[in-house]
């Protein structure tokens, strides 16, 4: 097949840093490729991944400075860029791409990395009926009220790049986007309750982002909290491998958790609660502990050497790998292929 993939403009493919939609992108176009499909990939041309290119922005924008002019601009651009290609088929991770896409004959599939819940879901119900909807969890898919979703495929990772890691920092890490959803004060707060030592990687760059840190997570530095800042690549990889756990406290119902699988993927057990999609990716007991109280979760953390690290990377591999997500993602492009109808050729001014 001739896929085409449409990432954001505000994150480069891959990511330096925070961005775990464009490390979903950067992996489904490097699989796509070595199974043997021709990619092009629409990005910005900061971007690395090994693929053909076409680029809308000479660089990616930001989240910081994400506007609906900006992106309907990246949309335009890369559907013309895809039309004069040829693809047979357009994986389209941006928000208002689907919403252009009904214009051009050409099978079209989204993914939605966000909740169904408000305003995201009132998008997507209104595109479903012409673009095919990817849903990255069953609990993210079972709040897509009235909208039919054509599969639920999870994230994967490349685990050959991911090195297994021995925990023998002894901390907890907290690794994410500096928001209260995340939980990043309520990590500091069980930690410290546990009397166990935390590092906190987080994305902190939106004013959003900086307000709520100077208001509820900086209080709570010092001593065994500890501000590590954003980090990526083989940095987030050795934090996370050599720490006893990963603690993830979510307030919400989070569509999928990258962060998670990363982390069991170097075999590190996951600390967390039971919201989202946290039950389809951590088996309580064996990869990690889902519990719901905050005294719980500092009680799990006193028992997080009691775990096989083998067990969590033997999970991520099992059923959290690139190789089959890109799998998943491919037979559902040939599915779609072969039952798009090419629409009628407009009837001539002489008929």
């Amino acid at each position: 097949m001739r896929i085409g993939l449409i990432a954001p403009p505000w994150v480069a493919v891959p990511p330096a840093g925070y961005g775990g939609t464009e490390m979903v992108i950067d992996l489904l176009a490097r699989g796509f490729s070595a199974a043997g499909h021709e990619v092009l990939l629409c990005t910005t041309g900061d971007s690395t991944c090994p693929v053909p290119l076409a680029c809308s922005l000479p660089a990616a924008v930001g989240t910081a400075n994400a506007a609906p002019a900006t992106e309907l601009h990246h949309v335009i651009r890369s559907y013309a860029a895809l039309q004069q290609w040829g693809a047979e088929i357009v994986h389209d991770h941006s928000l208002v791409g689907p919403f252009y896409a009904d214009r051009l004959d050409i099978p079209v599939v989204t993914t939605n990395h966000g909740p169904f819940d408000g305003e995201l879901g009132e998008l997507y119900r209104a595109v479903a009926d012409r673009v095919a909807l990817i849903a990255i969890s069953r609990n993210q898919a079972a709040r897509s009220t009235n909208t039919r979703i054509a599969g639920v495929i999870h994230h994967g990772v490349d685990l050959a790049s991911i090195p297994f890691g021995s925990g023998r920092d002894g901390s907890a890490v907290f690794l994410g986007r500096m928001c209260p959803d995340k939980g990043v004060d309520r990590a500091a707060r069980i930690a410290r309750a546990a009397g166990i030592p935390l590092k906190i990687a987080a994305k902190l760059a939106e004013p959003a982002e900086r307000d709520y840190f100077d208001r509820a997570v900086r209080p709570l530095l010092g001593g065994d909290i500890e501000f590590v800042g954003e980090v990526g690549g083989a940095v987030k990889y050795a934090l996370l491998g050599q720490a006893s756990c990963l603690l993830n406290p979510l307030r919400w119902n989070e569509p999928f958790g990258m962060v998670l699988i990363e982390a069991l993927a170097c075999g590190t057990p996951v600390v967390a609660t039971p919201r989202g999609s946290v039950p389809e990716i951590v088996d309580d007991g064996r990869t990690g502990f889902i519990r719901t109280d905050d005294d719980d979760l500092a009680a799990a953390l006193q028992h997080v050497g009691e775990l096989d690290r083998r067990s969590c990377r033997a999970a991520a591999d099992e059923r959290f790998s690139a190789r089959r997500m890109v799998h998943d993602h491919l037979q559902l492009f040939s599915t779609l292929v072969a039952e798009h109808r090419p629409l009628p050729m407009a009837a001539s001014a002489g008929d």
